[in-house]
């Protein structure tokens, strides 16, 4: 039976590189035989329909042809409508009355070990702090994403995987399109 997932592409037409029109990118999931593909801004954001056993190419086909046809490596993560669900749910920083302007959300692509995620230095950021649970990372960023210290590179080192993030605007309206 289908299911809606959310495919999360990292580093698409981000900062002027990696360019990627969201009409390809949805016929790429198309073509691997994902059905109403919808799209949400220019980042990389799909939210789909997906037989099992197509949800379980995803993240393996589409970085491929991704590859093969415009030349760019693109890592994907995929999320079931459900587990989007309980990560909004999960999310620590709203349950203490955080502003959500000031959030994001890591997605990774695999869930790491209590002990790597303790070897994390918790201070690394001055006024930002995260919270790593299951296969995400709650990121409350007041100073701003752009000038935090809690970057892709410093997830992806430390937890030996790969992080794709959104801001929690973004998050909210997948989960909407999801529903």
């Amino acid at each position: 039976m289908a299911a809606r997932h959310v495919a999360l592409m990292r580093g698409i037409n981000v900062g002027g590189k990696n360019k990627l029109l969201m009409k390809d990118l949805a016929a790429l999931f198309e073509k691997i035989g994902c059905r109403s593909v919808h799209t949400y801004i220019q980042s990389g954001n799909v939210v789909l329909e997906a037989e099992p056993a197509v949800a379980a190419t995803v993240t393996d086909d589409v970085p491929r042809l991704i590859q093969e046809r415009f030349g760019l490596t693109v890592p994907v993560i995929l999320r079931t409508e459900e587990q989007l669900r309980e990560a909004v749910a999960s999310n620590p920083f709203v349950a203490e009355g955080a502003d959500p302007a000031h959030l994001s959300l890591g997605f990774l692509a695999d869930a790491p070990s209590a002990e790597t995620v303790a070897s994390l230095d918790p201070n690394r950021s001055n006024v930002d702090s995260f919270r790593v649970i299951a296969k995400e990372v709650y990121l409350h960023v007041p100073g701003g994403m752009a000038r935090t210290k809690l970057t892709t590179a410093f997830f992806d080192r430390g937890l030996n995987t790969v992080m794709t993030v959104r801001n929690w605007r973004t998050v909210s309206k997948l989960l909407e399109m999801c529903e």
